[in-house]
C-alpha cells in the first residue's frame, strides 16, 4: 500500500473528466484508479476497482448517478460515493442522501472544492457544496422556545446524541458501534429512539437537522 487514497471518476463529458483528471493527478496524495462515461461502466469499475471514493456525475447514460449511488451502497458499501451536479434544489440532494452519497458537489465549483471535499468524506464527514448548503438547511433551524431565545431541545440521552452525529457524518451502525465500544443492536436502537424524538424518519432529514445543530460545522 503506497498510502494514497484512491478514486475512480465518472462522467460522459470529456472535457470535465480530463479537467477533473488533472485535479487529481495535482494531488500527491491521490491516486486514479479509472474512469467511466456511462452508468453501467461505472457500476462495473467501482465494485472491480473498489476504491476509496467514486466521483460520479448526476446525469450518466444507462445508470443515472442516484441509482448508481443506490446499486453502489449494495455492492460496494465501502465506497464513499460523491455525485458531480448541476442541480442546485434541495429535492436532488434530498435523493442522494438517501441513495447514501456523502459528498454533494457542484459542477461550476468542482475545480475549488473537489480536493476539500473529498478529503472530508474521506474522514467521515458529509459534503454538501457551500453554495447551496444554506439554501438547503435555511428551514432546519432548531426550534425556539415560548420566550424566543433558548432553542427548545428534544431530550436526547447523551448517547442518542453521539449515535445520531456519527450516522449524519456518515457512519454505518457497525462503524458507529466500534467508534463507541458497544454492541451494533445497542446503535439501533439509540439511533431509532433518538430519531423518533426528534420526529425525523428519513437520513436526508437527520443530516438536515445536523447542519442546523452545526454537528457537520468542523468537518
Amino acid at each position: 500500500m503506497n498510502g494514497k487514497s484512491r478514486i475512480a471518476l465518472c462522467d460522459d463529458h470529456p472535457i470535465v473528466l480530463a479537467g477533473l483528471q488533472n485535479l487529481i493527478a495535482s494531488e500527491a496524495d491521490f491516486e486514479m484508479v479509472g474512469t467511466a462515461t456511462s452508468g453501467l461502466t461505472a457500476l462495473k469499475l467501482i465494485v472491480d476497482k473498489q476504491p476509496d471514493i467514486a466521483l460520479i456525475d448526476i446525469s450518466m447514460p444507462e445508470l443515472n448517478g442516484i441509482a448508481l449511488a443506490r446499486r453502489l451502497a449494495e455492492e460496494a458499501p465501502s465506497v464513499r460515493v460523491m455525485v458531480l451536479t448541476v442541480y442546485e434544489d434541495r429535492a436532488f440532494l434530498k435523493q442522494a442522501l438517501d441513495a447514501g452519497v456523502r459528498g454533494y458537489l457542484l459542477k461550476r465549483s468542482a475545480a475549488e472544492n473537489l480536493i476539500q471535499a473529498a478529503r472530508a468524506v474521506l474522514t467521515g464527514g458529509i459534503y454538501v457544496d457551500p453554495a447551496i448548503v444554506d439554501r438547503v438547511f435555511v428551514n432546519n433551524t432548531p426550534r425556539q422556545g415560548r420566550n424566543g431565545d433558548k432553542p427548545m431541545m428534544p431530550a436526547l440521552t447523551e448517547r442518542e446524541s453521539e449515535v445520531l452525529k456519527l450516522t449524519a457524518l456518515g457512519f454505518t451502525n457497525k462503524e458507529t458501534a466500534r467508534r463507541l465500544d458497544i454492541g451494533v443492536k445497542s446503535v439501533e436502537t439509540y439511533k431509532a429512539r433518538g430519531l423518533e424524538k426528534l420526529g425525523l424518519s428519513t437520513r436526508a432529514e437527520l443530516v438536515r437537522y445536523a447542519a442546523a445543530e452545526g454537528w457537520l460545522a468542523n468537518i
